[in-house]
């Protein structure tokens, strides 16, 4: 990956997860369990071809801020997510409930 590749993250809600594409390749993905009162967040995964490169944490910052511009709360099981919202808590508001 080179400062010239095409990032993007998307959220597809028929697969029930947010994708991080790179040049048009599926790098990763974190998953979500929408539910009425929160949205559960249990998995999040970045292939091994991609490993190294920031990807997890560009794909659950951009998944979160998508979450929070949406009003919803969030349960992470994740522990790459637990990990990022210990690192950064100005999205601990997003909890629905405390990390464990």
């Amino acid at each position: 990956m080179t400062d010239e590749s095409e990032i993007s993250v998307v959220r597809n809600d028929e697969a029930g997860q947010y994708e991080i594409w790179v040049d048009g390749e599926l790098a990763g993905l974190t998953v979500i369990d929408v539910r009425p009162e929160f949205t559960v967040m249990p998995h999040t995964e970045v292939g091994e071809k991609f490993g190294g490169r920031g990807l997890a944490t560009r794909l659950v910052r951009e998944a979160l801020d998508d979450l929070r511009s949406r009003g919803d709360k969030i349960v992470a099981l994740c522990p790459l997510v637990v990990a990022f919202v210990r690192k950064h808590p100005e999205y601990a508001d997003l909890l629905a409930r405390p990390l464990d």
